[in-house]
């Protein structure tokens, strides 16, 4: 059987959704997830056609300002099984995610799927993590992982995971994963979570709840024992700019002012207003909450916590505690985020006054520079 490859087009969908519902019971795809994919999805939807008909498809979706990229779904139709289809599909979906200058291919398969998890680890996919009560029938997913660009090796994963379960809670939700990295005995709940919201708050941002500010964050760290340094390039409270209010402008003076006072006779180092130094924070083992603009990962202009949870020559890994679901991400998709160095010094530059702000956390035996 000869294949033509080619992307998909929003005429395929009947084709789309009938090979989705032969190739699978559960988890499937419907007509608007494939007009979504086909249309407006940051994805290369990949089709297999023989005899003016589908054979089979293969779904990769990018992480915006990432170098990652998820192969979502691959299907292989009855007839063209045995002809090596699926190799040809994975072959092309690495090439497509290379062109999308992707460094990393990951991807979830069933245990009960031995002919698909022989494809993967035959093509050089590794196991790295698994998931309980992954699909819709409560089976558990394998995750495997490729890099398909020649770097360095990847940095081992040690940090867990924690999702905001607020708007305007990335801060602590960064602050949580930290503690718990360097604290195994710690857990991560949604109460202190909320409380250090509370402790840490600005109290205003441009409109709804106000974010979480670098002087308040470094001292809720503090207050639980952890070594800390506070990197801040700007002086005075951050963003006042944006708010409108005087009355608000100043209650924003009078938080920074008190996190000021606090600090000034407190253990906290002050790290200087330079650029993060990577290789001591890899040395020492500590964890950096970074403020970046969320631009580069959403194209919304607004300040964002993420985590720093490794890095090596080639990236910048991040955990991102904002699950995004209306982009077909689940929050094992916003963990270890590999990132340039040059993306990552450009997101972690922000607004008009090139504001650099950072909490480190260190482990309790680490040298403090």
């Amino acid at each position: 059987m000869n294949f033509i490859y080619r992307l998909a087009q929003l005429s395929d969908v009947d084709e789309l959704l009938a090979l989705e519902n032969q190739c699978f019971e559960t988890d499937r795809l419907n007509a608007r997830n494939f007009q979504w994919m086909v249309s407006r999805a940051n994805a290369c939807l990949l089709v297999a056609e023989a005899d003016h008909h589908l054979a089979g498809y293969a779904l990769v979706l990018f992480h915006r300002g990432t170098s990652l990229g998820r192969l979502y779904s691959l299907a292989i139709s009855e007839r063209a099984r045995g002809q090596r289809l699926g190799q040809q599909l994975l072959e092309r979906a690495e090439q497509c995610a290379v062109s999308r200058e992707c460094a990393y291919l990951r991807l979830e398969v069933r245990p009960d799927n031995p002919s698909a998890i022989r494809l993967y680890e035959r093509n050089g996919y590794r196991l790295f993590d698994h998931i309980d009560d992954y699909y819709a029938d409560h089976a558990p997913a394998l995750r495997y992982e490729k890099r398909i660009r020649d770097f360095a090796v990847s940095v081992p994963r040690q940090v867990p995971y924690y999702a905001q379960t607020l708007d305007f809670s990335c801060g602590p939700a960064c602050l949580l994963m930290a503690m718990k990295a360097l604290q195994p005995e710690r857990s991560m709940q949604r109460h202190e979570e909320v409380q250090l919201w509370r402790e840490a708050t600005t109290v205003f941002m441009t409109s709804g709840h106000g974010g979480c500010s670098p002087q308040g964050l470094a001292l809720a760290a503090l207050r639980r024992g952890f070594e800390v340094g506070l990197q801040v390039s700007v002086r005075g409270p951050l963003f006042l700019a944006g708010v409108r209010s005087e009355e608000k402008r100043e209650v924003m003076r009078l938080v920074h002012e008190e996190f000021s006072r606090e600090l000034a006779d407190s253990r906290v180092r002050h790290l200087g207003s330079a650029a993060l130094n990577l290789d001591h924070l890899q040395a020492s083992h500590a964890l950096a909450l970074v403020l970046i603009s969320s631009y580069r990962l959403t194209r919304s202009k607004a300040p964002h916590w993420v985590l720093v949870a490794g890095c090596d020559a080639d990236f910048v890994y991040l955990h991102d505690p904002d699950v995004d679901h209306s982009q077909q991400r689940r929050a094992m998709d916003c963990q270890y985020m590999p990132v340039s160095h040059q993306a990552f010094v450009g997101m972690s530059c922000f607004g008009a006054d090139k504001l650099r702000a950072a909490v480190v956390l260190y482990p309790p035996d680490a040298t403090v520079v």
